[in-house]
């Protein structure tokens, strides 16, 4: 255990060692073992960060961001050991613009407890990753979900940072304004740079108005080929769609197990669109008379909130709904991101893969933007079926590489695709390393995540 003592003059009683809070820290999602921090800190201010920081950095104490906890490829676990920041306290709304369709909060706020907050307002925060996962967590990630097709990622939707370099020293980036062109864009610098660059302290947020009528829709198709080509003539087509998700055969059969869906066990789309009443009805016949040439069937709408609600609930349940096909096992979750264009093949390839492995894996993508994932069951004491695992995630990666597409579209790098980054971005992979080391000398913001060792 290292010497915490500086810590403790900042926070006292806000700096815990138990092993309790330390273990809670050390958990993920998916199947990477628990690590436990040294201790977690729970800051309340930006001051208090920017005091920690100068404190860790001065003493060489790894630190690691954590927000809700939901990522996927293990960011926020300290693997280095060091404090787990815990961002949970800074969770607040600063102010609400609406004229200028802007917000600033904290990073701990989560965007469902964001959207309660502006509900009376008339806007919404629209990126929708699923998890309830904090806005600070999601910009360091760079977080889209089901609702990018439309409104776009969390890049697309952060216009301004403050935020704490390892040094201590506060910085904000960008403005209210709509664009700029004045010096090194730094917003965008930090956003995906998954807490190895500075923390995140706050964000201000373009917001969009609450759409007049939305309406869900689902149908099966009788092969994941058909459904993905209907999404690349929908995309062409211009059609308007907010969601636009497929779920594989073996996805349905997890939504049926975890959640009493009674569906076919044969691929889907879920879908959702915006707009007037006349605007929304039009797109869903639109869809409806497009769909039907690629062999769609059981075409049905949903108006009601209740009933959208319900729907989307299952589609956000996805990462539990694929346990539900492995009982005692653990999910490694994966994505990747392919041009629209060879999305259809990369989907039948990598189901292809997995019965080759034996491998009992779920595909669920937000398809509108070619991005997709698996969720593959796995023991992590059976070495095995992990060896299976691993090929399958690399030879994912490789094929998502030669189609012209990234190893990952949402989930981001943490630990588990560090070993991809020299594959997807060549001799640019050092100049990554030079920022971190201008941003981090001593290396001690997320230590191992995101950028593979020096060779």
């Amino acid at each position: 255990m290292m010497d915490l003592g500086g810590l403790q003059t900042i926070l006292g009683d806000r700096l815990v060692t138990s092993e309790a809070d330390r273990t809670q820290h050390g958990r993920n999602e998916t199947y990477y073992p628990t690590t436990p921090p040294d201790a977690v800190a729970y800051p309340e201010t930006t001051e208090e960060v920017s005091a920690i920081l100068a404190h860790c950095h001065a003493q060489g104490i790894p630190v690691t961001a954590c927000g809700a906890a939901s990522s996927l490829e293990g960011q926020h676990l300290a693997i280095r050991g060091g404090i787990s920041l815990d961002m949970s306290r800074m969770a607040r709304v600063l102010s609400v613009n609406a004229e200028d369709l802007t917000c600033e909060v904290q990073p701990g706020l989560t965007r469902k407890r964001l959207n309660e907050e502006l509900r009376d307002t008339g806007l919404f925060f629209p990126v929708d990753p699923g998890a309830d996962a904090s806005i600070g967590g999601m910009a360091a990630t760079r977080a889209s979900g089901t609702t990018a097709v439309r409104y776009g990622t969390m890049r697309d939707n952060v216009l301004a940072l403050e935020a704490v370099m390892a040094d201590g020293t506060v910085i904000r980036t960008g403005s209210r304004a709509r664009k700029s062109s004045t010096g090194y864009d730094l917003t965008h610098l930090l956003i995906g740079s998954e807490g190895t660059l500075g923390i995140i302290t706050a964000l201000t947020l373009r917001l969009s108005g609450i759409p007049e009528a939305v309406t869900a829709a689902t149908c099966r198709f009788p092969s994941v080929a058909a459904a993905v080509d209907c999404v690349i003539l929908t995309i062409q087509s211009g059609l308007p769609v907010a969601r636009i998700e497929l779920l594989d055969e073996v996805m349905v059969r997890g939504f049926n197990l975890y959640s009493e869906a009674g569906l076919p066990e044969l691929p889907h789309l879920f879908l959702e669109f915006h707009g007037t009443p006349a605007g929304v009805a039009e797109q869903a016949e639109t869809f409806a008379a497009l769909a039907a040439d690629f062999g769609a069937e059981g075409i049905a709408t949903a108006t009601k909130a209740e009933d959208r609600t319900k729907l989307w609930t299952m589609r956000h349940d996805a990462h539990y709904a694929s346990a539900a096909l492995g009982p005692g096992k653990r999910i490694c979750a994966t994505d990747v991101c392919v041009p629209i264009s060879r999305l259809a093949g990369a989907v039948v390839w990598a189901q292809e893969e997995c019965v080759r492995l034996d491998l009992t894996s779920t595909i669920v993508g937000h398809v509108g933007d070619g991005n997709f994932h698996c969720g593959i069951c796995v023991d992590p004491d059976d070495m095995g079926e992990m060896a299976r695992v691993e090929d399958f995630t690399h030879r994912l990666a490789e094929k998502a590489l030669a189609l012209g597409g990234t190893v990952s579209g949402e989930h981001g790098i943490g630990i588990g695709k560090q070993g991809f980054m020299d594959a997807e971005h060549g001799p640019a992979v050092a100049y990554m390393r030079a920022v971190k080391t201008a941003f981090d000398p001593r290396g001690i913001l997320n230590p191992g995540k995101l950028l593979p060792e020096a060779q």
